[in-house]
């Protein structure tokens, strides 16, 4: 029995393929829905991590990501959408940070937002990364 992938990614035809993501994602119907708050480069202890790191920032942002998405029932495979946050106007720092996203996507690339912001909420932050996911219940 073949089953239906809960997330299908679409690069439709007509559109540059520069972008290193899918244009569009579509949900399996009866998917539960998973909006996930930005996950930021803390420790445990509320500490900034990698501090003036963009990439290390990212990777951190990236692993908390990872235990928030485990904790709703799903991976990062289930994932449809991401926003990358960088406190930053420098083009190289987005760079740095979008290639550890990429990294971490591999194959699974879903339509995500790259952003240069003024400031992000934590002493230090120079990362978040925002996701909605899907499950097949």
């Amino acid at each position: 029995m073949h089953q239906r992938p809960t997330v299908t990614l679409l690069h439709p035809e007509g559109l540059s393929n520069a972008a290193q993501y899918a244009y569009a994602a579509s949900v399996a119907p009866g998917a539960r829905m998973i909006f996930l708050a930005g996950a930021c480069p803390l420790n445990v202890d509320g500490t900034t991590a990698e501090v003036g790191n963009v990439a290390g920032q990212a990777r951190k942002a990236l692993d908390n990501m990872r235990v928030a998405l485990e904790a709703a029932g799903a991976g990062i495979q289930d994932v449809v959408f991401t926003r990358v946050l960088v406190a930053s106007s420098d083009r190289a720092d987005l760079h740095s940070a979008w290639e550890v996203v990429r990294e971490a996507f591999g194959d699974h690339d879903v339509p995500s937002t790259l952003l240069g912001v003024t400031v992000l909420g934590y002493a230090d932050q120079l990362v978040e990364i925002e996701a909605v996911a899907a499950v097949v219940p």
